[in-house]
Parts: C-alpha cells; sequence; structure tokens
C-alpha cells in the first residue's frame, strides 16, 4: 500500500514534514506512518487531537493527513472571521476569493494559468491566503482527507485560498486506501481515480467493487460473512453505492448499509439509537442522522397520547431526559448531541415509511431537509 502511494507523483516527497494525529491503530494513521518511513520524510506526532492548533506552528507540516472534521472546523473558524470584514478590507477579501477561485478551476481542468492571472494570485497570496495558511503552520503544501466524506465546499473553499486537500476512500478489509485525488489531478466532491495496482468497479446495483494485491483473505472465523464480500474471482463488495466517470474519478454517493459515519470518522449504528428512543412511551418514531456530520443528531416524533396536558416546555424537557438516558451508557462519539421534535408522525400516506413501518431514510431525510440543517447551525 505504501508502495501504491510512493509511485503517486507529488503525493510524498523526502523533504516533506508530516503532522500525525491519527491513531496508529487505525488503518488511515497506519498507512501514512509507513508512507514516511519508506519515502524517508519527517513524522512529527501529535498524541491528542485536540492539541492539533497547538502543535501546527510548532511543527510546520508540509504534509497533514486527517479526518474531516479538522478541516472543517478551520473551515467554520475562517468563515466566522470572513463575516467580520467591512469595508475596503472586504472589498479586498472578496477579489481575493474571485481571484482564488478562477485559479482553482483552471488548475482542476488541467489548464495553464495566464500569467496576469498568476500575478494577482501572488499579491492575493501575500495579502489574503497567507493568513489562513498560517493557521495550518504556514508551510502545508497538501492535506489528505480520508476516514468519512469530505464536503466538496469545503475542497474548494480551501482551493480558492490556494490550499489543497485531496480526498481518498478506502476501507480496512482492503488495508486503507482504494483511490485518491492526486496533487496535479484532482477534482473535488470526488475520492480520485483508483490508486496504482488497484481495479475499482461497480455493480449492477451501483456498489463499488474493489481488487488489488492488498485485498484482505477474509474475517477470523467467519467464512459466511466473509462470502458476503469477496467473491472467488478476488472483488471485494465495499458496502458504497458510487459511480465512475469516463476520467475514472469516482464519486460516492450512498451507503448501502446504515451506518453513519460523522465527519470524525466513526461509525455509529442509527437503528440502535433510534430502538432505544423508542422504548420510551413518549417517543413514537425517531430518525437519527450524522451521516457526514460533526456530531450525531435526531429528529424524534411523539405518540400523542402520551403528549396530553403537556406544555411545550414539559415536552421538551422530558424528551431530553429520553435522550439522556439513550445517551448514558454510550461513547462521546455516539451519543446524540441534538435533536428537534416533528409536529408530525412519519406516516405511509408520505412514503416516509414502508407497509412494516421501516424508516425510508432518504425519503425522510428530504422531507426534513430544513429541520435537519438546522440541527447543525450554531
Amino acid at each position: 500500500m505504501a508502495l501504491a502511494c510512493e509511485r503517486i507523483e507529488g503525493f510524498a516527497v523526502d523533504d516533506d514534514k508530516m503532522l500525525l494525529y491519527l491513531p496508529l491503530a487505525h488503518n488511515f494513521g497506519r498507512l501514512m506512518h509507513l508512507i514516511g518511513a519508506r519515502a524517508g520524510f519527517t513524522t512529527a506526532f501529535c498524541p491528542d487531537p485536540l492539541r492539533v492548533a497547538e502543535a501546527m506552528p510548532a511543527v510546520r507540516p508540509t504534509l497533514l493527513p486527517s479526518v474531516p472534521r479538522l478541516y472543517e472546523k478551520v473551515h467554520t473558524a475562517v468563515l466566522g472571521q470572513f463575516e467580520h470584514v467591512h469595508g475596503p478590507r472586504r472589498r479586498l477579501l472578496d477579489w481575493a476569493l474571485r481571484v482564488g477561485r478562477r485559479v482553482s478551476e483552471l488548475r482542476q481542468a488541467g489548464l495553464p494559468v495566464p500569467l496576469g492571472l498568476r500575478l494577482q494570485h501572488r499579491i492575493a497570496d501575500r495579502l489574503v491566503y497567507s493568513k489562513v495558511k498560517d493557521k495550518l503552520g504556514g508551510r502545508l503544501r497538501l492535506g489528505i482527507s480520508g476516514g468519512a466524506p469530505l464536503a466538496k465546499e469545503i475542497g474548494e473553499f480551501f482551493h480558492a485560498l490556494d490550499i489543497l486537500v485531496v480526498e481518498g476512500w478506502g476501507l480496512t478489509e482492503c488495508t486503507t486506501a482504494a483511490s485518491v485525488n492526486r496533487p496535479s489531478r484532482f477534482r473535488f466532491g470526488t475520492v480520485g481515480p483508483a490508486l496504482p495496482g488497484f481495479e475499482v468497479r461497480t455493480d449492477e446495483d451501483g456498489e463499488l467493487l474493489i481488487r488489488s494485491q492488498t485485498v484482505f483473505a477474509g474475517y477470523f472465523k467467519d467464512e459466511q460473512a466473509t462470502r458476503q464480500v469477496l467473491g472467488a474471482d478476488g472483488w471485494l463488495r465495499s458496502g458504497d453505492v458510487g459511480s465512475i466517470d469516463e476520467d475514472g474519478f469516482i464519486t460516492i454517493t450512498d451507503r448501502k448499509k446504515d451506518i453513519l459515519v460523522t465527519a470524525g470518522g466513526k461509525n455509529v449504528a442509527p437503528q440502535n439509537l433510534e430502538n432505544a428512543l423508542k422504548t420510551a412511551p413518549l417517543v413514537s418514531q425517531a430518525l437519527v442522522v450524522g451521516d457526514r456530520r460533526p456530531y450525531v443528531g435526531a429528529l424524534i416524533t411523539l405518540d400523542p397520547a402520551a403528549t396530553d396536558g403537556l406544555s411545550a416546555d414539559q415536552l421538551e424537557a422530558r424528551v431530553q431526559k429520553v435522550v439522556d438516558n439513550v445517551n448514558a451508557p454510550l461513547s462521546r462519539f455516539e451519543q446524540i448531541k441534538r435533536f428537534t421534535v416533528l409536529p408530525r408522525d412519519f406516516t405511509a400516506e408520505e412514503g416516509e415509511v414502508t407497509p412494516t413501518l421501516k424508516l425510508k431514510r432518504r425519503v425522510c431525510a428530504e422531507h426534513f431537509a430544513a429541520e435537519i440543517e438546522a440541527l447543525y447551525r450554531d
């Protein structure tokens, strides 16, 4: 795997300095650690993810592998600062972002940047982009995002500020990565082309299949589970649904299973939480959300028979108690951080539940998209 990444031009160079905070028990962290040893660059370890911001100016990394959450936090912080800029400085900022977006579009298309635009870009870098780059140590050459999906808008935002964050994709069963965007060939919103030595294709139902020498031999003492994901021809079922364009760029469009992957790369089983919530008499239905999000949230509907005579404040307090009880035995990343009570139940008439009352997650999420977005506003 490290050899495959080494074959990607510009992915890792011997004078890089990498800041590694990912746990070495995680495949992503282990891969980057091994790449460092193979390429011969310096690796600085940060054992506490909460101290990455403190480590940045001390290490001044050129290479930063991370789960999306770190980039999301920087993105949020930078946008917050931009909102407080007014007058001439605001006009300068808007101009610099326009220049950055034009340069980004050309680079994504593999086209040359005209001399005049290059000069504007250098001025914008000195006056604007460098201020953001300093937050990442001032020397970042390449950010790498994996473990969970990175929003296209965040990748585009950073690149407009002359900071390239490339996204990759893979799974433990194929020893970490199967694809990644290249420093010189990338498209935001995709996870890049397959790595050297890897084959990726789609099955009839759109599931992405992977074949390479790094695909595992099977699950320990579980032949049945192995047969479900690994064919005799060596193709591994990823469990992700996606598409591959004519240039080989892979786009993940859905998750075949319902497991949520938060922005921090943590896997959460929503049905377990939903079933726990529904054990409370007050709760009729629950939809747990959090895929690609910084934390787990929930949409909750109430049983009218249990709400009679209760004020809005009393209902809120009682639902909060239900959520607290569900959260009590769980790890922090599994816990429901925010919830909202919907004005009606999910219904078959609206196409939100099956005849057996199982939730149609995508339909529910589309119908209550505004409520879900509200869960993630500051």
